[in-house]
């Protein structure tokens, strides 16, 4: 107890750092779809696919009849998606984090059934699911 008391400024960082390490995995995420779930949500028809990734990324593949809007871009280019507001949106990236970001600032924007493909297009072609280019 006395080393505590001692080493107050000491103890107070170590908690402070490893509270801002834990912060990012107990953060709340948006809504997230596995690979097969949007699959199924595409087959059911009135879903778009917003690919959130830079424009050559998405040259060098994507998720077909996916929309590309860079995350960067998305604040001010959101209103091109306002039509899809009543469908389902399946926002991919290349691992899932930009998606997740992309899914909350939708969300902000009144989109209900936005949800961040998980593992983006990684987890995508390891599930032996289509590209086009």
């Amino acid at each position: 107890m006395n080393f505590i008391l001692d080493n107050i400024f000491v103890v107070a960082i170590a908690v402070v750092s490893g509270a801002a390490l834990l912060w990012p995995a107990l953060a709340p995420r948006g809504k997230r779809a596995s690979p097969l779930q949007a699959t199924q949500m595409i087959n059911r028809g009135k879903t778009v696919v917003l690919d959130v990734r830079s424009s050559e990324e998405f040259a060098a593949g994507h998720v077909r009849d996916a929309k590309n809007i860079p995350l960067s871009d998305l604040g001010n280019r959101i209103g091109e998606l306002d039509k899809s507001k009543g469908r389902t949106l399946i926002v991919v990236c290349q691992n899932g984090a930009r998606a997740d970001k992309a899914v909350r600032l939708l969300a902000a924007a009144g989109f209900e059934d936005a949800h961040a493909l998980e593992g983006g297009l990684t987890a995508w072609t390891a599930a032996g699911l289509p590209v086009t280019k």
